[in-house]
């Protein structure tokens, strides 16, 4: 139930991050309200706000366990529009430097479906509850503060009516397009420090009607970058029997958009699976391009003077390379992060708020930067040293086409279950150690 001391909450944005956070803040403030840019879709429907939208998109095993912990039955309402359920290692194919790692059944489900299907689900739902209160077709043009600049008290936004919105807290859910560093030097304090990663990627996603037989059980398809390749791609079954390819590139490469080029496009991977897939399809869709240039983690967690009432969540922290399928998963455990600061009582600490967030983007940062780095052009911040080399994971991927342990222990971290540090496990290194795979520069 909400608590007497918080009686308004407002997040900025509506997306997948924004409506999370909405569904804890509901639970603990009186009155909850979104404001958001785009006229939000009554169904399940692509939007001019998420640009990415008709791309790859799913949801790792934590993040589906955190969604159906915040809204249960999500799973099954997802199921029912047609969303797949699948175990993340036994029925999706992880092609990892041109091998297959093991597949076996790690007793960890994760989502294939749309994004459409699954923001259009979670908004469904959020909407419903009786103290959130949505106002779509609304920009925020800036943020409201007391007299002495020491606590955000709401926001202003624009629209057919511009008003100021009062709030108790606000919570930017905004995406890659945040302008709370900006707002916050306005107010007279430091921003965070970004850091950079540029990768240069493009993708090309078409829907195609599935061919019999060459899924099988499986619904995920990932073909990595092949050591000094630049091209990768993910498959994706989708509901209403359909396929969703995507066909990527960074530094440089730009994969085709239009159906007939892509069969050559594809035959170029390290592995034939989407070759093979697109070349006997029929697309039911136009190719989409995409375009990113890099990622960015804004270093909330090491500022020492913020204002009370501000919180900042999703993809306006850190928004990751999406050919990793983290960020809706990230999106929850954002929520998460939140709902457990909420629970302290009182006043919400944006110190130890934004703590928790660091140590939970912590492992899949190192994870995407990491893999990231590796690749001759691309630019980022370096990463603290650890035991766990890009060598030693090197190893253990190729370990891991053979030994089903391996592949395992691998898919728990990938899949935000497990830290990296579980990777380091005794008995994992002498698995990798007895495999003695030898990683190709």
């Amino acid at each position: 139930m909400p608590t007497s001391n918080r009686s308004h909450a407002l997040v900025l944005g509506g997306s997948i991050a924004g409506l999370l956070a909405a569904r804890v803040l509901a639970d603990r403030y009186a009155t909850v309200t979104i404001a958001e840019r785009d006229r939000l879709p009554s169904a399940a429907e692509h939007r001019r706000g998420v640009p990415h939208g008709k791309h790859a998109h799913g949801l790792l095993p934590r993040g589906l366990q955190i969604m159906e912990e915040l809204l249960p039955g999500l799973r099954g309402d997802l199921e029912r529009g047609g969303g797949l359920i699948a175990d993340i290692l036994g029925n999706c194919r992880w092609y990892l430097n041109g091998r297959l790692l093991r597949q076996a059944d790690a007793g960890l489900p994760a989502l294939a479906a749309s994004r459409p299907l699954i923001e259009g689900e979670i908004r469904r739902r959020v909407r419903a509850l009786p103290n959130v209160t949505v106002l779509d077709g609304h920009d925020i043009t800036g943020l409201c503060a007391s007299a002495d600049g020491r606590r955000i008290t709401g926001a202003a936004i624009s629209g057919a009516q511009p008003r100021t919105v009062e709030a108790d807290l606000v919570v930017d859910a905004t995406g890659r397009g945040t302008r709370t560093p900006r707002w916050l030097a306005e107010l007279g304090f430091e921003p965070p420090v970004a850091d950079r990663v540029s990768i240069g990627l493009a993708y090309t996603s078409c829907v195609y009607e599935e061919p019999a037989g060459l899924f099988g059980d499986d619904v995920f398809v990932v073909t990595t970058r092949f050591p000094g390749q630049r091209r990768s791609s993910v498959m994706q079954r989708l509901e209403g029997g359909r396929v969703l390819v995507t066909l990527a590139g960074v530094l440089g490469e730009r994969p085709p958009e239009t159906p007939a080029a892509m069969p050559e496009y594809a035959r170029t991977l390290a592995v034939p699976d989407t070759y093979e897939m697109i070349s006997r399809a029929t697309p039911v869709s136009e190719p989409v391009p995409f375009r990113y240039p890099g990622y960015v983690r804004h270093r909330y967690e090491n500022l020492t003077d913020l204002p009370a009432g501000l919180l900042v969540t999703g993809d306006a922290v850190c928004g990751f390379n999406p050919v990793y399928g983290q960020g809706m998963s990230i999106a929850a455990m954002n929520a998460y992060a939140l709902r457990e600061e909420l629970e302290h009582g009182g006043e919400p600490d944006p110190y130890r708020y934004f703590a928790a967030v660091a140590r939970d983007l912590e492992a899949p940062w190192r994870l995407a930067v990491g893999a990231d780095l590796a690749l001759p052009g691309v630019t980022g911040p370096a990463l603290p040293e650890s035991p766990l080399t890009g060598e030693y994971v090197g190893r253990l991927q190729l370990a891991a086409a053979e030994d089903a342990e391996l592949a395992k222990a691998f898919i728990r971290v990938t899949g935000l279950v497990d830290s990296p540090a579980a990777l380091l496990r005794p008995e994992i290194v002498q698995r990798v150690q007895r495999a003695g795979a030898v990683v190709t520069p």
